[in-house]
């Protein structure tokens, strides 16, 4: 049979557990199972102090003590959320509460249908342990905070535990978790700077969308958007405008839903958009990324700020439009070249 998979846990005794029993101290920590597990793991010598072996549960722990338990990882029950260790995952920082990553377009954030073990939460769990992940969200999506469609490629945060999860959660609502996108759309957007504030709900015509809707039912979504590149358009399409958008709300579609309602379809776009493979420069996918996250981690108070920048398919169709460019504002002049953009030359 397999070795059952372990954690290393490195505990630091603080002055709140001074001269408290061991198997209490292991207990209290986050993460670790029941007293009584953590009983069997001193007893089964999976404990150490100070890089001694511990030989009694009753032991007591003095301030400034470093204790390290090899803690086994639960067996998943029966119908729980499978590992999948095969998917690989970008990590850009991760702490003992949170991981920030790219995700890789074509990636599904959570079980749906026809995607079953082939999800990010399924690579979470095999990075993380399912016990290591909040559950807010529910047992088949541990760790998400926020979502990504499919085929959206860019940063994402994860939550490692519940209080994690909620504060997080909670500076989305607060909207003080600042999330930007890049989009490429159709035709010539002539403003430098809009806002989009409209409700959005389940199209009326197709389940498959959302629409924007006047319905008293409808989730008021916020988008904003800065123009970085205009280019002219051509023989066969329209122009193209690259915008960096600002969530304030975060709505099922939201950038894709907002950008068709404005007429500017995002390029690519196989459930919104419009035009042949040729107007959408070949791309498949819609052109929709996730490039800058700012926010204060909850539990530590550090200000997490990341940029992630252009995969080489999106990279590839601006590099074909690099010739019928018009130029860049001054918000393009600074964004584009942390996206991997090179110079108009």
């Amino acid at each position: 049979m397999p070795a059952t998979a372990t954690t290393i846990r490195s505990l630091l005794v603080g002055p709140e557990s001074d001269g408290v029993r061991l198997d209490s101290f292991l207990a209290a920590q986050p993460g670790m199972p029941s007293r009584s597990a953590c009983a069997h793991l001193v007893e089964g010598g999976s404990v150490t102090i100070n890089g001694t072996l511990a030989t009694s549960k009753s032991e007591r722990v003095l301030l400034g003590d470093r204790v390290q338990a090899s803690v086994p990882e639960p067996e998943p029950a029966p119908g729980s959320l499978a590992p999948n260790p095969e998917i690989p995952l970008d990590v850009r920082f991760e702490d003992d509460y949170l991981i920030v990553l790219s995700k890789q377009s074509g990636l599904v954030c959570h079980p749906s249908p026809g995607h079953v073990d082939d999800t990010l939460a399924n690579a979470l769990v095999a990075h993380c342990g399912i016990s290591r992940l909040g559950t807010l969200q529910g047992d088949d999506r541990p760790g998400i905070v926020h979502r990504l469609d499919m085929d959206t490629s860019g940063l994402m945060v994860a939550a490692k535990d519940d209080t994690t999860q909620k504060a997080l959660q909670d500076l989305i609502r607060m909207r003080v978790l600042d999330r930007r996108y890049v989009t490429l759309v159709q035709g010539y957007v002539a403003p430098e700077q809009g806002t989009v504030t409209t409700g959005i709900a389940r199209s009326t015509r197709d389940r498959l969308r959302m629409a924007v809707s006047d319905d008293p039912m409808a989730r008021e979504a916020i988008t904003t958007f800065t123009t970085l590149e205009r280019f002219e358009a051509g023989r066969f399409d329209d122009g193209y405008s690259l915008l960096e958008c600002h969530l304030y709300t975060g709505r099922t579609h939201q950038i894709r839903v907002h950008m068709r309602h404005l007429g500017h379809q995002v390029v690519g776009d196989q459930l919104y958009g419009r035009g042949d493979d040729r107007q959408n420069q070949g791309l498949r996918r819609q052109f929709l990324h996730s490039w800058h996250i700012r926010f204060d981690h909850p539990a530590t108070g550090q200000t997490i700020e990341l940029a992630d920048r252009l995969p080489s398919d999106l990279l590839a169709v601006l590099e074909s439009l690099k010739g019928s460019s018009m130029g860049r504002t001054e918000a393009g002049e600074r964004i584009c070249p942390q996206l991997g953009m090179g110079d108009l030359s």
